[in-house]
């Protein structure tokens, strides 16, 4: 697969515009990445803007950046994004609920969102920033015992994002039950290559073009 296919092509930051948003579009077209991935918010417009003429999906993120909101909310985000033509999903763990201990409803929460997603592709941000090695192991097994599809290291707006120690860790604690992606601070093509020789199934960055043309870029995500 080339390593544009890796890509999920994105943009989550608070100040895009509706121009930003079909500029990521236009991208992702130009460089046939596997998708575009933005706020919950514009996925009518991405979707409109792509289809019918292009492959390339649409990814939202739910929950987004912290993770902290009710499963109530995160629900009702993941349906309306999906109505509005989604077929990937990248929710953000509860971390506060992971670092109580309370695992049962960490478990549960990824699952109503599997449920509600149903055949579309469930990932699952774990944070890895903010967790020691035992909470993302338990992160990524309660993930995998969810249902979840992948499990992913990073929003990119933590205070740290990828490295190949958490995917080799979250590849050891998955068993192959799960896909994983890697996000935050892949911004050129050697980095990008690494990640895929260490198993990841998707990259997270808006580094896309700058990965593909073999420069570096500047962005944090």
């Amino acid at each position: 697969m080339q390593i544009n296919q890796y890509i999920d092509h994105t943009l989550l930051k608070a100040t895009a515009t509706i121009s930003d948003i079909k500029k990521l579009c236009d991208e992702a077209v130009t460089y046939n990445f596997h998708s575009v991935c933005v706020n919950s918010c514009y996925v009518k417009l991405a979707k409109e803007y792509l289809f019918p003429n292009t492959s390339v999906a649409v990814c939202s993120v739910i929950g987004f950046p912290l993770g902290a909101m009710s499963t109530e909310a995160k629900v009702a985000e993941l349906e309306r994004a999906k109505l509005d033509g989604a077929s990937e999903f990248d929710m953000v763990l509860n971390i506060g609920w992971l670092k109580s201990g309370q695992e049962i409803a960490v478990k549960k929460e990824i699952h109503r969102l599997k449920f509600a997603a149903q055949e579309s592709i469930l990932k699952v941000i774990i944070e890895t920033c903010y967790l020691t090695v035992q909470e993302k192991e338990k992160a990524c097994q309660l993930a995998v015992a969810a249902g979840a599809d992948f499990v992913k290291t990073s929003t990119g707006f933590g205070t740290g994002g990828a490295t190949l120690q958490d995917i080799e860790l979250m590849k050891n604690a998955v068993k192959g039950k799960a896909q994983l992606k890697a996000s935050g601070g892949i911004r050129d093509a050697e980095t990008a290559k690494k990640y895929i020789d260490a198993g990841v199934s998707r990259l997270g960055t808006s580094s896309g073009i700058a990965i593909v043309n073999g420069t570096s870029s500047t962005e944090n995500y």
